[in-house]
């Protein structure tokens, strides 16, 4: 099964959904639940344009207080309970490479996570997975990238690639962190998203993201960062983020049928 975390203006993709169970993130951990506006915090179940899938509307984030244990259990829920095994995370992300705009999309290559805890810290897969030490060489699916870069091209779309980097928050960063982050090769900043991948990747499922460029990182535009702002921008790029979204899905379903 296809799952997909949606980031801000991608959750009314979940609405869209043909839905037959809805879990609230509480159902998989009694103290979980999202705090931030526009997620509502629960995986809905159904079908999407005749495709099975599951949606994350809205994801448990570190800076609510979470241990990063607490932040990954949906996806071992999804992989253990729904047979999860292929992921798509979303998200919206402060531009740091100089040639990206607010509303630009970025097929995330790679991440760095340097910034916040492992999600595997005191957590021992060896039974699931063969393996106490996980190879974090390729966490993003390179096919799966490729398909993402193809249906945008479909779309007569630009999308750019990049490296994510991933903060605690809830601050935004400051001019001088975003400086050196585009010294380590970052090209977008989350607060979310690397983690996630780490974890899915280290339970074995194919993993790939996508990271919408709502605003210029701090420092970049002379303009005060807000949630609002990049909510604002989230939504502008919505439309065109979820039929990229569904095309993907539909053509990562196909690959069942040619496997």
């Amino acid at each position: 099964m296809i799952a997909i975390t949606l980031g801000s203006g991608l959750g009314q993709l979940a609405d869209e959904i043909r839905a037959d169970k809805i879990i609230d993130y509480s159902e998989i951990d009694s103290s979980l639940k999202s705090t931030v506006e526009g997620h509502k915090g629960r995986i809905v179940v159904g079908e999407l344009d005749g495709i099975r899938i599951a949606a994350m509307q809205g994801r448990i984030h570190y800076y609510e207080g979470y241990s990063m244990q607490q932040v990954v259990k949906p996806f071992k829920y999804m992989k253990d309970e729904l047979g999860v095994d292929k992921l798509i995370l979303t998200n919206a992300a402060g531009g740091i490479n100089e040639s990206f705009s607010g509303g630009d999309l970025m097929i995330i290559r790679d991440h760095i996570s340097s910034f916040v805890p492992s999600p595997l810290i005191g957590v021992d897969l060896t039974a699931e997975t063969g393996a106490r030490f996980h190879d974090m060489t390729k966490v993003y699916d390179e096919e799966f990238s490729a398909i993402i870069r193809d249906e945008a091209e479909k779309l007569g779309r630009d999308i750019k690639e990049g490296v994510y980097i991933q903060t605690s928050g809830p601050n935004f960063e400051t001019p001088a962190e975003i400086k050196a982050f585009r010294t380590l090769g970052a090209d977008a900043v989350g607060m979310s998203t690397a983690v996630e991948a780490m974890y899915a990747h280290a339970l074995g499922i194919r993993v790939c993201g996508v990271s919408c460029i709502s605003n210029l990182a701090a420092g970049m535009s002379g303009e005060p960062l807000s949630h609002e702002e990049v909510q604002k921008i989230a939504d502008m790029t919505g439309e065109f983020f979820r039929t990229l979204m569904r095309n993907v899905i539909a053509s990562l379903k196909a690959l069942d049928i040619k496997e």
